[in-house]
């Protein structure tokens, strides 16, 4: 079998191979699926620079019904390319394919098709002005493009994450330069591949490959002619990177990490609850931002709600991504599965027991050499332990009683983090009054990982930095400009 050779897409084309190159290997069972050409201080100057000309050429002057029209010509080469993306997002990742097919390539479709609907009706200010003297002038303004944005993206959601960013920023006329995960860098090579097939000009869409320190990340985002950076990732990241980007005061939006909490009144609805809870903690092994890690229970029925838990998790299926009773896949890699491993004796350490789970399962010798672990749980442990306060990012949730609704926001709230929350009850009045008072981006109400592209989304504190989503994500990638037009004949002395 060829092993292939993953190469970075400037200017409208794949560049030859670099001398670096680093290996890709498949976390379900260690095997080695791709070589990878890791950019050079080079690359990144020559995918600025063809990002910088686009600009300065006929993309710069393209109107925005074309801008959507073409963002609606990606969307249908990604329906087209459907199981190429598919193949290449399991691949990196492990993850189920049913997972892959009903998340990551559905809404990477989905989130061109949207912004090209938000950016071909999106309005802004215009206002008569009428002074004291009589003078009458009118206002309005012109969106322009950032320019050339940095667009880094993690390894949990690599398509679906990257389109999220990508597809509001060409919306809005800019040149992107794209760098993935070192984890996942397939979904996005298949990707550039698209763009050109869907007619993206040359130096619009660009793609380097490498690492963070002393590789295209750093090269990237300490670039001075990136304009703008877009970073999902973990929270130290997104503070390096604020930093590279502060003596040039370039505008940042930070999805960071997150130690989400579950909130369970003793009135809620136990089955739809339980559903919800799996869905929240074990979606893509854990590897969500979105995922919940803290789950706090009412005490009358917390037994029930621990023993409906366990029993589910006992029903979980880990397995080859392709097979269709597979629910759970492995960890994106052994180094990743190490830190989740550390806070599994860490949580031992500080009182906790693994009432389910709480190791490496015996997956055979075929999958021996894979990054699984065992769906876990814990109880016993202190809401102050510190592995109930630092995001694992993985299969795993403490389990905590509480009494009144007040100890639970308390103790919902008492975090570093605030991205998201999750509320079940079935008292709607309080369902409103909880949910409004979570210190977090996004709140949800007998539900979880329901989003409408339009409402704004990111985090408070250590979860990150502005909002993307509908015209939050159109704010981002442009710039306002004000005309001011005299309607008066005579100006004043």
């Amino acid at each position: 079998m060829t092993i292939p050779t993953l190469r970075n897409y400037i200017d409208g084309s794949f560049i030859d191979a670099a001398d670096m190159t680093f290996e890709k290997t498949n976390p379900v069972n260690g095997s080695l699926i791709a070589h990878v050409a890791e950019a050079d201080r080079d690359t990144v100057n020559a995918a600025v620079k063809a990002g910088r000309s686009a600009l300065e050429g006929p993309w710069g002057r393209m109107t925005v019904n074309d801008r959507a029209a073409l963002l609606r010509r990606i969307a249908d080469r990604i329906d087209a390319r459907f199981e190429d993306l598919l193949e290449a997002e399991v691949s990196d990742t492990g993850k189920p394919e049913t997972l892959a097919r009903e998340v990551d390539i559905a809404r990477a479709a989905a989130n061109f098709r949207a912004f090209a609907d938000m950016i071909a009706a999106q309005s802004l200010d215009s206002y008569l002005t009428e002074l004291p003297d009589g003078r009458q002038a009118l206002n309005y303004a012109l969106r322009k493009p950032l320019g050339v944005v940095a667009v880094i993206v993690p390894w949990n959601l690599p398509l679906l994450l990257l389109t999220w960013k990508v597809a509001p920023a060409i919306a809005c006329g800019n040149a992107v330069i794209v760098k993935p995960s070192e984890d996942t860098p397939s979904s996005a090579t298949v990707l550039a591949g698209i763009m050109s097939e869907a007619g993206v000009p040359n130096g619009v869409f660009n793609l380097v490959h490498g690492f963070g320190p002393d590789s295209a990340g750093e090269f990237l985002t300490t670039h001075p002619e990136i304009d703008g950076i877009t970073f999902t990732g973990e929270s130290a990241t997104g503070s390096t990177i604020m930093r590279a980007a502060a003596p040039n005061v370039r505008p940042v939006s930070f999805e960071l990490g997150g130690k989400n909490a579950a909130l369970v009144f003793e009135d809620a609805n136990v089955e739809k609850t339980l559903d919800g809870l799996m869905r929240s903690i074990f979606t893509n092994t854990g590897q969500v931002c979105l995922c919940t890690e803290r789950v706090y229970i009412q005490r009358t029925i917390f037994e029930k709600i621990v023993s409906g838990l366990v029993a589910r998790v006992q029903q979980l299926k880990l397995g080859m991504p392709h097979e269709d009773s597979t629910t759970t896949g492995p960890l994106i890699s052994l180094k990743h599965r190490e830190k989740v491993l550390d806070y599994f004796a860490r949580a031992k350490e500080q009182g906790g027991t693994a009432i389910v789970g709480g190791g490496i399962p015996d997956m055979g010798p075929d999958l021996a050499g894979g990054a699984w672990v065992e769906p876990t749980l814990w109880t016993g442990l202190n809401h102050d332990a510190p592995v109930m306060r630092e995001e694992v990012f993985g299969p795993v949730a403490g389990l905590i009683p509480f009494d009144t609704e007040e100890e639970a926001i308390s103790l919902a709230n008492d975090t570093a983090y605030g991205l998201a929350a999750s509320v079940w009850t079935s008292d709607l009045e309080r369902g409103h009054r909880v949910a409004g008072r979570m210190n977090v981006g996004i709140a949800w109400v007998n539900t979880w990982f329901m989003r409408d592209l339009r409402s704004p989304f990111g985090g408070m504190g250590l979860s990150g930095l502005g909002r993307e989503g509908g015209s939050h994500s159109l704010h981002f990638y442009s710039e306002p400009t004000n005309i001011c037009i005299s309607l008066s004949e005579v100006e004043p002395a």
